[in-house]
């Protein structure tokens, strides 16, 4: 018997996260800029000021496939309180953004078709289409003036068989922030093409240059969904709740019946997750505010060091900064700022950035230890 053709042929470490992983454990006291959560960082949601009223619901079986009415009643009111307008009748409830993939992957797709995402972009979204038997095609962002910009036209390399344009937008790792503009040439893209757009928002909660987020924009005929969930907007991704927000389009009436058909196969959102959407969503704004606090100083701390854009391009959202270091091979790099100055950074190898030198750091760390590493990266890089 053989595995699942699902699954990459060689599934051990690369020669190069293989030495890295043995520095892990040699160097003592490394700072991990490199962290995807603030459970690791000091701010962790306050569980205690919302499981008293919860705890009793808990032990509650009610198998609805879009998920609790009260839950996604919760979700409806936490976009209402940004400036969106979604119905309860129009969020489907997943256990993670992960499965929100699953879910549409398996509801608008059919086995070897393909998706478009974004570069430099996060390597998750390549596993997640192929364990369905999908493939992925790029398109890009390019630099322009220190700012990340949609190449619009890279979007038209896209094979015969393509059903979905996938946003990420602010962008793991770039920050970037889809403009109305790039909304709307999107859109008339996949108006064209007939796709439907998927909207991966979990950092959207944390834009920093004021930008908008495209709930209300113009989104013609096309089937529009955005993902979102507890991971991020109270920074709990153990709680393991996700949602999807949708515009039908021109799947009309025929989409909320397919959603639902998916998930009551899985139903995997346990009762606990569905309890405390309300109480955690909301006090969400206050909690993301104590993040985006810490982020924008970050940020500062990081632009003072690295005032080019050059090195440092703007960033509009999200938890991560990417930095560019001309010449470096961002391999060697990586390996040598854990080893010479204790700070662990990603690769830029890993987001498939189109040249060598790029590493990305991680925004969500307490200010003096954020400060005290990034200090001794600079004065690494600086030699």
């Amino acid at each position: 018997m053989r595995l699942s053709k699902r699954l990459p042929e060689d599934l051990s470490d690369s020669p190069f996260f293989s030495q890295l992983s043995k520095l892990k454990r040699s160097v003592q006291g490394y700072t991990d800029l490199t962290v995807s959560s603030p459970l690791r960082t000091g701010q962790a949601f306050d569980l205690d000021a919302v499981l008293p009223q919860t705890l009793k619901k808990f032990s509650t079986w009610n198998p609805d496939a879009c998920g609790w009415e009260e839950a996604r009643k919760a979700v409806s009111k936490y976009y209402a309180d940004r400036g969106g307008n979604f119905d309860a009748e129009d969020i489907q409830l997943t256990a993670s953004t992960s499965e929100a993939y699953s879910i549409l992957f398996k509801t608008l797709c059919n086995s070897g078709d393909s998706i478009l995402t974004p570069l430099p972009g996060y390597p998750l979204l390549d596993s997640l289409a192929a364990l369905e038997f999908l493939k992925t095609a790029p398109y890009f962002t390019e630099l322009d003036s220190g700012n990340w910009k949609l190449d619009s036209n890279s979007l038209y390399a896209f094979p015969p068989n393509t059903k979905i344009l996938l946003i990420v937008s602010p962008n793991n790792p770039t920050g970037h922030v889809l403009s109305k503009k790039e909304w709307a040439e999107t859109v008339e893209f996949a108006s064209r093409e007939d796709l439907a757009i998927v909207v991966d928002e979990v950092f959207s909660d944390f834009i920093y240059d004021g930008s908008e987020r495209p709930w209300n924009w113009d989104s013609k005929d096309v089937p529009v969904f955005f993902l979102g969930g507890f991971s991020k907007s109270v920074g709990s991704p153990q709680l393991k709740l996700g949602w999807i927000a949708y515009r039908a389009g021109r799947l009309g009436n025929a989409l909320k019946p397919a959603l639902e058909y998916v998930a009551d196969a899985y139903l995997s959102v346990a009762s606990s997750a569905f309890s405390l959407a309300a109480p955690m969503l909301e006090k969400s704004l206050a909690y993301e505010m104590a993040i985006e606090e810490r982020i924008r100083k970050n940020l500062e701390i990081l632009r003072t060091r690295f005032p080019s854009t050059d090195v440092m391009p703007n960033v509009q959202g999200g938890w991560y900064a990417a930095l560019h270091f001309e010449d470096a091979d961002d391999e060697e790099l990586t390996l040598r700022l854990l080893e010479k100055a204790k700070v662990l950074v990603q690769p830029g190898f890993f987001f498939d950035f189109d040249e060598d030198g790029w590493i990305v750091v991680s925004l969500l760390s307490e200010n003096e230890t954020f400060a005290a590493a990034v200090e001794r990266l600079y004065l690494e890089v600086a030699e």
